[in-house]
């Protein structure tokens, strides 16, 4: 049975009673500060900071780093993105992934607008609808301006009403009333903006920050184009989100959101974004043009609460919220292509370059294939499809007796069952994500390789390389007796 944590507070609250949150009341600076305390938060897994005390601004604005980076609580790293989606705070990543993918199967389960949230205690309109008293940060040393959105919803509709959209994406703050951000073509924000641009008229769009722990993972979940993510999410949960309906746009949000930014993106206004530090762990590239979105409204909380990633070297919530999300694709897809797969795993601390998936040993017996490269060829390719494939780089195909969420496992694997030359397929012309710094700007525009690798051992029983782990050489008999003489030592 899930718990749906149905607001910021209550998942504040669910982390509080593990320590696995710390409020920082010493003066904290926007500038850098803020980010540096994040960022070296999640790089020790220490527990998510949750500032109180901001510098310049008026007591009450509050910013909480880290929202759904590895927990500092011992026995449970995944509790942030388990209790965000309503497990126990315990549960094996694999076990988070399962969910998600068993919701794809299900039913959607629209949401219900409700008279009125908490999301507008405070309604700024006209020439009060200025972002400047809020603690936006400059993250990083580098970045191209500070960024009110990290880890927020930007919510889009196409102009028919017959597609609501939900995703991350970074965005920009240029000054109290305008901001910039990404709207790339291929992107489904991107495909509803070009709807708008068709139709002649600017897009509407909503910005939502600091809505219940679950709408950020299922923002970044790569969802089927035409797709409401909020009936996904009411479908993973059993139950209707709740909603409540814009001030000055024809859109709906969650209502228990901290802070909600409304407002039109421009048909040909752009304005210079950028560089940020990204997932990939590294500051690069120059300011590219944008379009500019301008605000009409702003609704918040009392003591509102802004949450901020300080993106960069895994693990963060760009490894977490995708890492999950689209193992989850993964694994709906390849199973519903029919192919043999017990697990799938983007690996979060290769900055979700690497995809690992686990087959059965009798996978010879279960379909068409008779050899192991045949088999991980049918794997990479399926796996290298849009949307997952725009992320990963590398694709390992392994026996199920490896864990591919534990590092020795895999690395085990990889080195011992992969030969060296025979062992990798190649697969040119894939499409890339321009954040990876090591193709070349012709691979960012035209596509560049990307690799799979087969670590599984001979089918062949009589030829199979036999564990010397002490899970498979050992009876179940002598395994509990080795337990028992450690325990009574």
């Amino acid at each position: 049975m899930k718990k749906h944590l149905k607001s910021l507070r209550e998942y504040l609250d669910a982390l509080g009673e593990l320590g696995d949150v710390r409020e920082i009341r010493g003066e904290a600076d926007t500038h850098l500060e803020i980010g540096a305390v994040i960022r070296r938060s999640a790089e020790n897994r220490d527990p998510a900071p949750l500032f109180t005390n901001i510098r310049g601004h008026a007591p009450g604005f509050r910013v909480l780093g880290a929202p759904a980076a590895l927990s500092s609580v011992s026995g449970r790293r995944w509790a942030r993105p388990a209790l965000s989606l309503g497990l126990d705070s315990a549960a094996h990543p694999l076990e988070i992934v399962e969910e998600l993918a068993a919701a794809r199967h299900a039913r959607p389960i629209p949401p219900v607008t409700i008279d009125d949230g908490p999301c507008r205690e405070h309604v700024l309109l006209g020439e009060d609808a200025t972002l400047d008293a809020f603690p936006v940060p400059l993250i990083h040393d580098g970045d191209g301006g500070r960024y009110i959105n990290t880890w927020g919803t930007i919510v889009v509709r196409s102009p028919d009403g017959s597609w609501t959209n939900w995703s991350i994406a970074r965005v920009m703050m240029l000054d109290g009333r305008r901001m910039a951000g990404m709207v790339r073509p291929l992107q489904d924000v991107g495909k509803i903006f070009r709807m708008w641009r068709e139709r002649g008229e600017p897009m509407p769009f909503a910005l939502v920050q600091g809505a219940e722990p679950a709408v950020p993972f299922v923002s970044g979940m790569g969802l089927a184009s035409g797709t409401d993510e909020a009936g996904f999410l009411g479908a993973h949960f059993g139950e209707p989100l709740e909603l409540v309906r814009c001030e000055t746009v024809d859109l709906e949000v969650p209502a228990t959101a901290e802070i909600v930014i409304e407002g039109h993106v421009s048909l040909d206004e752009t304005a210079p974004e950028g560089p940020m530090g990204e997932y990939a762990g590294y500051l690069t590239g120059t300011p590219q043009p944008w379009p500019v979105f301008h605000i009409s409204a702003i609704t918040h909380r009392t003591d509102p609460i802004l949450p901020v990633v300080s993106a960069g070297k895994p693990v963060e919530e760009d490894h977490t919220a995708v890492g999950l999300t689209y193992s989850a694709e993964a694994l709906y897809q390849l199973r519903t292509a029919g192919l043999p797969v017990t697990a799938a795993w983007i690996v979060p601390e290769t900055a979700i370059n690497l995809l690992a998936v686990t087959v059965p040993r009798d996978w010879r017996e279960r379909g068409m294939f008779t050899s192991t490269r045949m088999l991980t060829r049918a794997i990479a390719q399926q796996a290298l499809r849009p949307k997952v494939g725009f992320w990963i780089t590398r694709v390992m195909v392994l026996d199920d007796d490896i864990d591919p969420t534990d590092l020795r496992d895999l690395m085990w694997a990889f080195h011992t069952r992969s030969h060296p030359t025979r062992g990798q397929l190649f697969f040119e012309d894939q499409k890339v994500t321009p954040l990876h710094v090591f193709y070349s700007r012709e691979e960012m525009t035209e596509g560049g390789p990307k690799v799979a690798y087969d670590c599984l051992l001979d089918p062949d029983e009589n030829k199979r390389a036999r564990s010397t782990a002490f899970k498979d050489n050992f009876s179940a008999e002598i395994q509990q007796r080795a337990l028992t003489l450690w325990e009574n030592r």
